[in-house]
């Protein structure tokens, strides 16, 4: 495993990292969520990402048990959570970044994840309805009480972003580091063009979710989305209908040759294409199989084929070079 330090942090984290989106608690046995996370952490993997939305906070309960059985040292991991949508809210208190949300929010995760402290805390998305001071001294007082280490941000835009740093300054107080945004081979203006200045100006830090499309980079989908699929549940209809354009796969069977060629799988071109970009701390790796999470841990090794002649034969495949603005 290869580690780099998130963003301006002092932070180590693994190139490569494991998340329970979807997974864990919801399509997989709590067996197997277990297996999937030894065999992330003996490859050296030092992050376990979750959230309190992730199967109505059963994600973090499944993961929470398992880090309590095991005998890794707590300075050897690190481990998230996110806040936003709740934990199945039912009330308007339950979901948001007010200050009331954010610190119970925390507390609830602690408990389900079984630890003393969050390592990442991440806004799940901007909250429209709180003001960014709130948002931005709740999330400073939770360092402060040690119930958290550093904070971050999910899927904002840049001015948000530097709405919460011009906040933080004002006041003397600690901005976000993070930003977990979805980045792959078919959606990268947000991630190459909008973030482009911050990870200049302030650094920023990025644990990257999503690099195979949610299954699309893998090749399964081009003759037909199997009964089995994630993209067949119900709350990924939105997905579905975004990624599966004829468009698209027409670019992932050629993407699929390629990486034939030059003798390594599509899964794995896809996942070094993310790690070859500078500005990616960690990508990381969902799974549902033991072989599955095995093979795309080899995605550092792959990055080696990436040749500059190989990364411009993957960019005239995919012709969706974001365009940036003239200064």
């Amino acid at each position: 495993m290869e580690y780099k330090n998130l963003g301006k942090t002092g932070l180590p984290i693994s190139r490569l990292s494991f998340g329970s989106w979807i997974t864990f608690g919801n399509q997989i046995d709590n067996q197997i969520s277990e297996r999937l996370m030894d065999i992330a952490y003996d490859y050296g993997v030092n992050f376990f990402d979750n959230a309190e939305v992730y199967a109505a906070g059963e994600s973090e309960r499944v993961m929470g048990e398992i880090l309590s059985k095991k005998s890794w040292s707590r300075d050897s991991y690190i481990v998230s959570s996110k806040v936003f949508f709740g934990a199945g809210a039912q009330v308007p208190t339950q979901k948001g970044l007010h200050r009331k949300h954010i610190f119970e929010a925390c507390n609830q995760a602690l408990e389900r994840l079984k630890v003393d402290y969050l390592d990442l805390y991440f806004c799940h998305r901007p909250d429209k309805s709180t003001p960014i001071e709130e948002t931005v001294w709740s999330m400073h007082q939770l360092i402060m009480q040690g119930k958290i280490l550093y904070w971050g941000t999910s899927e904002w835009s840049a001015q948000e972003i530097m709405e919460a740093h011009m906040v933080a300054r004002q006041y003397n107080l600690i901005g976000p580091v993070v930003e977990q945004p979805q980045y792959n081979l078919l959606h990268r203006q947000k991630f190459e063009v909008e973030y482009a200045q911050l990870y200049k100006t302030v650094g920023l830090g990025t644990t990257i979710w999503s690099p195979l499309a949610s299954g699309l980079l893998t090749g399964k989908y081009n003759n037909g989305v199997p009964a089995d699929s994630r993209l067949k549940r119900d709350e990924l209809g939105w997905l579905s209908e975004r990624l599966l354009q004829e468009s698209n796969l027409k670019k992932v069977a050629q993407l699929g040759d390629l990486a034939k060629e030059i003798g390594t799988t599509l899964p794995l071109l896809s996942i070094a294409w993310c790690l070859k970009n500078p500005n990616v701390s960690t990508v990381i790796l969902g799974a549902t199989k033991e072989q599955q999470l095995i093979e795309n841990l080899k995605g550092l090794e792959t990055e080696l084929l990436l040749t500059d002649e190989i990364m411009n034969r993957i960019e005239a495949i995919v012709d969706n070079a974001p365009e940036h603005p003239q200064y």
